[in-house]
């Protein structure tokens, strides 16, 4: 697992985010404070407060790579 820090800070961020991380056959958890979320959870993301970065927990084995290519324009 590999835990990184995005920003989604508008809802167009937060549409492309969730599309890009559907392509991926892994499981993606977005943390806040004491919450816990599906990363590929549309309505998950906005119960976030979004204003602040969020941790993004990658449960991948391999192909981090790509992920971490389609995940640059979220990275902080």
């Amino acid at each position: 697992m590999k835990t990184v820090q995005i920003s989604l800070n508008s809802i167009d961020k937060v549409k492309a985010f969730v599309n890009d991380v559907t392509k991926f056959d892994y499981d993606f958890d977005l943390v806040s404070g004491r919450y816990v979320i599906d990363a590929k959870s549309i309505m998950g993301i906005f119960s976030l407060d979004l204003s602040k970065p969020i941790d993004l927990n990658i449960h991948a084995e391999e192909g981090m790579d790509e992920i971490m290519e389609s995940l640059k324009p979220y990275l902080i």
